[in-house]
């Protein structure tokens, strides 16, 4: 009797999103003002929005086991399996100007984003 096996190469998933310097400079002032350590901010993408899908972003003490973690500095970002799909290869950004203050993702798998930047497909 033989025994057919496969091999499986188990490594490193991508990170589903990468911080810029701003953001990760942000993230952490934020963190710091919620005077927790264990927050981590958990980015996500759900259904809904003038597009399609929507992203979500704060701060979660949870961490499931299908989570997908990576650490930028000091800050850690949470992205759970199904979103980390939708998101992989994006850019988080944040900007602190006079027109479009704020954080923004860049998303190299939407197909099409909104007028709001905040929804895509």
């Amino acid at each position: 009797m033989s025994i057919a096996t496969t091999s499986v190469k188990i490594g490193r998933r991508p990170s589903p999103v990468t911080l810029t310097d701003a953001a990760t400079t942000k993230v952490a002032q934020l963190l710091e003002q919620e005077g927790n350590d264990e927050l981590a901010l958990r980015v996500a993408v759900r259904p809904g929005g003038c597009s399609g899908y929507s992203y979500e972003m704060y701060f979660d003490t949870e961490v499931a086991d299908d989570d997908v973690v990576r650490e930028f500095g000091d800050v850690k970002v949470v992205v759970d399996g199904a979103s980390a799909e939708l998101l992989t290869g994006s850019t988080l950004d944040y900007s602190d100007g006079l027109q479009g203050a704020g954080f923004h993702i860049e998303n190299p798998n939407a197909s099409r984003t909104c007028g709001c930047g905040s929804s895509f497909s």
